[in-house]
């Protein structure tokens, strides 16, 4: 059974980095390319690229990944490598395919908006089941171990570099319609990573836990841990309580806490994923 789901799970996560590698590649062929607009990263080379050579820009998409690729190998794993691979080589067919098809539109606006949609929905589904398409993303994990940058802030640096040179090959205007483009995408795929219902953990600290505990359950149908702790002034034992809610229930949460103890301390997080361990809502009263 077990080898069973381990199988099913590969088949799910490969079937949705092809959808997500297709996804993307309509993106930029059918917004992107027809407009001069360029992605960040390798993509983004290899669209100026494509452009000024008059190549294929599937061509440029796997030739300019193979070094990140083999840097990743060494460096990061052999899973995550081989699942970058398998989504460059699906993006590379699918802008072949999609090179040949009708562009939608080439009004510059709207292809920036829904381009960057489309290309940020994509590539979000790429990194949330563990692949990747931008050699730079490579880097930018190798140079967080090195570096005091971390992966977010070494990919802004390098894109922001690759966004500005389009303004060089395509004209400063195309330059920063794609600076717009790049952000719509990167907030789209940073919605799709994190997915639509956002989560939120939260520690309570309380001289009323087993109150509020019992409340939460109750109210929220949510599981609480109580983690015990000690106060560092007083030394007196703490009974902390934790748990993870939407990010729509964070207001009835706060008004539960309120009801049962005024005095409670309550520290709420973001919270990227949650996998497990979640009990199932009763009712909300």
């Amino acid at each position: 059974m077990e080898a069973k789901n381990k199988f099913s799970a590969i088949i799910k996560k490969y079937l949705l980095l092809t959808l997500g590698a297709i996804v993307y590649a309509a993106g930029l062929e059918t917004f992107f390319v027809p407009n001069n607009l360029i992605d960040g990263g390798v993509v983004g080379i290899s669209m100026m690229i494509s452009y000024l050579t008059d190549t294929p820009l599937s061509v440029f998409v796997v030739l300019l990944n193979i070094p990140f690729l083999y840097l990743g190998y060494k460096q990061i794993g052999k899973t995550f490598t081989i699942s970058t691979l398998y989504s460059i080589v699906v993006l590379a067919f699918a802008i072949q395919y999609f090179h040949t098809t009708p562009n939608i539109t080439y009004d510059i606006f709207l292809a920036t908006i829904f381009g960057g949609i489309v290309v940020g929905l994509g590539v979000g589904m790429i990194i949330r089941y563990g692949g990747s398409v931008d050699g730079t993303e490579i880097v930018a994990i190798i140079s967080d171990r090195k570096t005091e940058l971390s992966v977010g802030e070494t990919v802004m640096i390098i894109n922001l570099f690759i966004l500005s040179s389009a303004g060089l090959v395509f004209g400063w205007e195309r330059a920063m319609y794609s600076l717009i483009a790049y952000f719509i995408a990167y907030k789209v795929m940073d919605l799709v990573i994190s997915g639509l219902e956002e989560s939120k953990g939260v520690m309570i600290v309380s001289d009323r836990s087993d109150d509020l505990a019992e409340t939460l359950l109750a109210r929220l149908g949510r599981g609480v841990t109580i983690l015990h702790g000690e106060g560092a002034y007083t030394n007196d034992p703490k009974r902390i309580l934790y748990t993870v809610v939407t990010r729509l229930e964070v207001a009835k949460l706060k008004a539960v806490v309120k009801e049962k103890d005024p005095n409670a301390f309550l520290s709420i997080y973001n919270i990227n994923d949650v996998v497990g361990g979640r009990v199932k809502k009763k009712s909300i009263h």
